[in-house]
């Protein structure tokens, strides 16, 4: 049943907030500040999910969306609110959590991160499906609150170019012999190279190899294929050696990755991130520093040009392989390692084993780093932490502990709007001992 409303906040995916009947209503499509018609889709007892149906006075802050798959698909969730103002939602959300669940003040608000909103993915995982009734192969993201693919024929987060061959790639996994056993294509820009992972769940034949090689001649893309888990990735066509690579120009790096090894999505939100990061740091040459969950050394490596002593700490033996590879490619292979390490079961006694840093990055998943805040003790914990993150809840909780239990403060934070018209929230903040 439809009803009027009157929206109070954003909530921290973006959706309206508004109270009736004594419950909390999240609304879809709705911004603070507005009065809309809106109608419940599920009811909970203590809250309603909700869309609107019409907008009876608008936000000044409200913009027509660009994409014209806006509000079916589920890859952006805020193209109707201008882009600054999205940028100061997620500070609040930060400042938000940090307060609610760390129970900790910022002791500086740091300006915010943020580069293009448009055509800056990078890196996607595109969902494809081969529907009959809709005239063949579906390839884009999941449509909102579902399991089925977006009707998409264009999409303005992806590079133009990329975007562009939506339509191209419908016909050609709709050429396969067997379409509906392709389920994924990854994209992965490096280099020069737009790379595209075909996720295979059974082998192609010849006829089928014979269209991507037409595809790949005609678009210039390299595929690669993928018939199990991420170790099967290999390149089809053309010859390629399975390395893209990303640079870092203000520290003279570059560095190699697989098409399905973890990198940042925003290119040149990462530059600027990357430098923000290692300037909060203030790394010093002659300090030995750690760098958790360090991946690919997408950090270490900038780090290590300062002079200091790094070492890198990663869960995955096949980034620890490619950090070591990148800090060769480099030239610095004498002054960074990498060790393989499971950060999540890392205990005080097992800390204490690797030495004492002066300073470290912790950039933990969404999960964040818990067990690791937990193993720091007077004797080993760094004088200064920089904690980049992109999950606002987590990082709050490992501030609470590292505020209130461990003796730092929390000296600055901001956002990082690594992914626009998202609700994602990546962070940087920086830990000082008192």
């Amino acid at each position: 049943m439809s009803a009027e409303i009157q929206v109070e906040a954003l909530d921290q995916e973006g959706r309206g907030i508004a109270h009736a009947d004594g419950k909390v209503v999240f609304i879809d499509g709705a911004l603070t500040g507005e009065t809309v018609i809106y109608t419940p889709y599920q009811k909970k007892p203590s809250y309603d999910l909700a869309r609107v149906e019409a907008v009876i006075k608008a936000s000044s802050s409200r913009v027509v969306p660009r994409c014209a798959h806006f509000g079916v698909c589920g890859g952006c969730s805020m193209q109707h609110l201008d882009e600054r103002t999205q940028v100061a939602a997620k500070q609040r959300v930060l400042e938000d959590n940090l307060a609610r669940i760390g129970k900790v003040d910022v002791g500086c608000i740091l300006p915010a991160i943020y580069g293009s909103a448009w055509g800056y993915r990078h890196r996607a995982r595109l969902s494809a499906r081969y529907v009959l009734k809709k005239g063949g192969a579906l390839i884009g993201f999941r449509e909102k609150r579902s399991s089925y693919v977006t009707d998409m024929t264009s999409c303005e987060v992806l590079p133009p170019r990329i975007s562009a061959l939506l339509v191209p790639l419908r016909e050609l996994i709709s050429g396969f012999s067997k379409p509906e056993r392709m389920p994924q294509i990854e994209l992965a820009v490096g280099g020069g190279v737009d790379a595209l992972v075909l996720r295979i769940l059974e082998p192609l034949d010849s006829a089928d190899e014979a269209l991507i090689r037409q595809f790949a001649d005609r678009y210039r893309v390299q595929f690669f294929l993928q018939s199990r888990g991420p170790d099967t990735v290999t390149p089809f066509y053309p010859p390629h050696d399975g390395v893209l690579y990303y640079t870092l120009p203000e520290f003279s790096l570059e560095l190699g990755f697989s098409p399905t090894e973890f990198t940042q999505v925003n290119t040149a939100v990462n530059r600027v991130m990357v430098r923000r990061a290692v300037t909060l740091l203030e790394p010093q040459a002659g300090e030995r520093i750690a760098d958790m969950f360090c991946g690919l050394g997408n950090f270490t490596l900038a780090i290590a040009r300062s002079g200091a002593s790094v070492i890198g700490f990663e869960g995955a033996a096949g980034l620890v392989a490619r950090g070591q590879s990148n800090a060769a490619h480099n030239g610095l292979g004498g002054t960074v390692a990498f060790r393989q390490a499971d950060l999540f079961k890392v205990d005080q006694a097992g800390f204490a084993t690797l030495g004492h840093f002066d300073r470290m990055l912790i950039d933990p998943p969404r999960d964040g780093a818990e067990a690791l805040i937990n193993a720091l003790t007077e004797d080993t914990a760094p004088r200064r932490i920089v904690y980049v993150s992109c999950n606002a809840a987590t990082l709050a909780r490992d501030a609470g502990v590292l505020v209130h239990v461990k003796g730092y403060a929390l000296s600055a934070a901001g956002v990082v709007n690594m992914f626009p018209h998202t609700s994602h929230v990546e962070s940087i903040a920086v830990f000082d001992r008192l």
